[in-house]
């Protein structure tokens, strides 16, 4: 969604800037929707007798018959009344031209549909009466529907949805209506403790969640959106600032002005309780029949784990049905309209945007829901980035995949070896909250979607964060699958963070970015300039993932440290599939703060959100790293990756 504002910037509602950033381009379409198909609006009712409100746009050529393509979401099925129109209802304008009935649906309990919202409604897989609904039966009964009501309909039925309509997409196909032939969740939540938008490795999202649920509240419903959204007034553009001013993060509820209840469930849920076992969507994505493409992004700040996670529990739980994984270089929901081909200062080489547009999502579509030809799609289809190629797998992580341990040395080393000092041997640094190490080195509100790429030099000079490398890589290093730390720790308090980032380290003498217009570079300045960016040693960030201390044995019932004794910590962080290229060095950096990425660790056992500001204390962190104490991360590495994807 658009970044200028900043109750938009967060979290599941890029999926709604799909549809806006294309109806709001100033420009015409290439394709108009209104001379080709008509648009209806219908309450559709529920068997519980609830109203959804639904939007349907129909091909006006009724010389053959359309599959419906269809989108449920709570972000409002935008612009209401039948001549208001979208200007590009499918995911991409192939869809537009190809010809489907798409439909929009304002789920329960938002905008113009009737009933209750309940955040990732728990789904029930024992239905005995007609009150109990979820988004499974909402879709059944839907489809249901709109086959008798909706004619010239070919009988078939797809689903899909980025972010929030990701979930719903994923919630929707559990007992799948006999009509419904394809799916695809993109960047679908599934868990939400555990890696997606609330809360990773125990700790919580501060500054995603905030800016999320300032906007994104409860409702009485049936009503209109806004015609002019109110953001919140931060007072600052400084998120450090912001959100260190607030102190505990308990303060921040008033901020909401009464309108608090989704955002607390948020925050004072921070163990694994039933609250969130309920809303794990993984353990129900059962008696599915559709074919199931699940699409994420590499650099998706909010919901990276869901694709992976709903890949594989539909794997697991759903045979003899077509189920592929897509994840490429991509920002949360980018894949929907960006190019995808740089973030930030980082480049990929081509359009990866319009490649999955029209070489992946489409042709599965059409396959499944018009019978066309076979789109060819493999099990996993991955972009590899430091390579910049599209892989094709049989399986992901890759079968091939080789499990090795990149271990911290002394004096910064890091190495495949292990240490072979056997005497004690570590390395310390004091984490202070008052002065938390920030998550990116420039001023900004939001959760800024190039921080999953950001050059990390300013957090490697700091007193409070660890820096380990490799000398000169002689060779490629490909790594693939999760990145699991395995950590020998001990603190001077009774509750720490534990921040672990992979780095690729550019050389010195990397190609500097061509930022100057080529009719500008024999021109004379006219005034003085902003400093030069230098992208030799740029630390670009691979992967990174926080871990709450006291969660190191369960999430479910948290544990003091005792100060002083020597603890392992394993966890496990996002997967990725990148190659360290020839003259490049492999860096870990160590912290104990991410801030304002993730509320503070007061680094005394305490409930945090009823922390208090004297529980806040400094405390002296070591990281161990001798030959029975060897401390690293776990990484799939890949001799040979196979032969790279041709883009066209």
């Amino acid at each position: 969604m658009p970044r200028s504002n900043a109750s938009f910037l967060i979290l599941l509602p890029l999926a709604l800037a799909v549809n806006l950033s294309a109806q709001n381009k100033p420009e015409a379409p290439e394709y108009d929707i209104k001379e080709h198909y008509t648009k209806y609006e219908y309450r559709i009712p529920m068997r519980d007798g609830v109203h959804l409100f639904t939007a349907v746009y129909v091909p006006k050529d009724s010389a053959r018959a359309y599959p419906f393509l269809i989108d449920r979401t709570p972000y409002s099925v935008r612009p209401y009344g039948v001549d208001l129109y979208r200007t590009r209802p499918g995911p991409s304008p192939e869809f537009d031209k190809a010809g489907y009935i798409f439909v929009f649906q304002d789920v329960r309990g938002r905008y113009m549909s009737e009933g209750t919202f309940i955040e990732m409604r728990p789904h029930i897989d024992n239905k005995k009466t007609k009150q109990d609904v979820d988004d499974a039966s909402d879709l059944y009964d839907t489809i249901d529907w709109l086959l008798k009501n909706v004619p010239n309909n070919n009988g078939n039925a797809g689903i899909w949805g980025i972010s929030y309509p990701g979930f719903f997409t994923s919630a929707s196909i559990i007992d799948s209506h006999p009509a419904l032939k394809a799916a695809s969740p993109q960047a679908p939540m599934t868990d939400l403790f555990m890696g997606d938008d609330a809360y990773h490795g125990g700790a919580f999202m501060l500054n995603a969640n905030f800016g999320f649920y300032a906007f994104f509240k409860p409702q009485e419903n049936p009503q209109l959106p806004p015609k002019t959204p109110v953001p919140f007034d931060y007072r600052t553009k400084d998120g450090y600032e912001f959100y260190l001013n607030a102190g505990p993060i308990g303060n921040l509820s008033k901020y909401l002005e009464g309108k608090s209840a989704l955002f607390d469930d948020q925050m004072r849920h921070n163990t694994y309780d039933d609250y969130w076992k309920a809303r794990n969507l993984a353990p129900h994505l059962k008696n599915i029949h559709c074919a199931v493409l699940t699409v994420g992004g590499w650099f998706d700040a909010e919901d990276l784990q869901g694709p992976f996670s709903t890949f594989h529990a539909i794997d697991k739980n759903n045979s003899g049905i077509f189920n592929a994984l897509v994840i490429g270089p991509w920002v949360h929901g980018g894949w929907g309209f960006y190019d995808g081909e740089r973030l930030g200062r980082v480049k990929f080489g081509f359009n990866t945007g319009e490649y999955y547009r029209k070489n992946i999502l489409f042709p599965f579509f059409e396959q499944y829901l018009k019978g066309n030809s076979d789109a060819k799609l493999p099990k996993a289809y991955v972009f590899e980035t430091g390579t910049n190629v599209w892989r094709r797998y049989s399986a992901w992580p890759p079968k091939e995949a080789e499990s090795k341990t990149l271990y911290f040395l002394a004096g910064g080393g890091l190495s495949f070896d292990p240490p072979a000092s056997q005497s004690p041997a570590y390395d310390e640094y004091i984490s202070d909250p008052a002065k938390p190490v920030p998550f990116v080195n420039y001023v900004e509100i939001s959760v800024p979607q190039e921080y999953m790429v950001s050059d990390q030099r300013f957090a490697s000079s700091r007193t409070d964060v660890l820096v380990y490398q490799t000398p000169v890589l002689e060779e490629d290093v490909t790594i693939a699958g999760p990145v699991l730390p395995r950590l020998f720790v001990s603190t001077t308090g009774t509750d720490s963070d534990w921040d672990v980032k992979l780095i690729d380290v550019y050389p010195p003498d990397y190609p500097e970015l061509d930022e100057i217009k080529p009719d500008d570079r024999n021109k004379r300045p006219s005034d003085v300039g902003a400093p030069s960016f230098t992208m030799g040693g740029y630390q670009q960030l691979v992967r990174g993932e926080p871990f709450r201390g006291k969660f190191r044995h369960s999430f479910e019932k948290p544990e003091p440290f005792t100060p002083g004794k020597i603890e392992e910590i394993g966890f496990t962080m996002q997967d990725v599939n990148h190659t360290f290229r020839r003259g490049h060095r492999i860096m870990v950096q160590i912290q104990s703060s991410w801030f304002p990425l993730t509320d503070r660790n007061p680094q005394t056992f305490v409930n945090i959100p009823d922390a208090k500001s004297s529980d806040f204390v400094k405390a002296t962190e070591r990281v161990y790293h001798a030959k029975g104490q060897a401390s690293g991360i776990v990484v799939g590495v890949l001799a040979s990756p196979g032969v790279a994807e041709e883009h066209k």
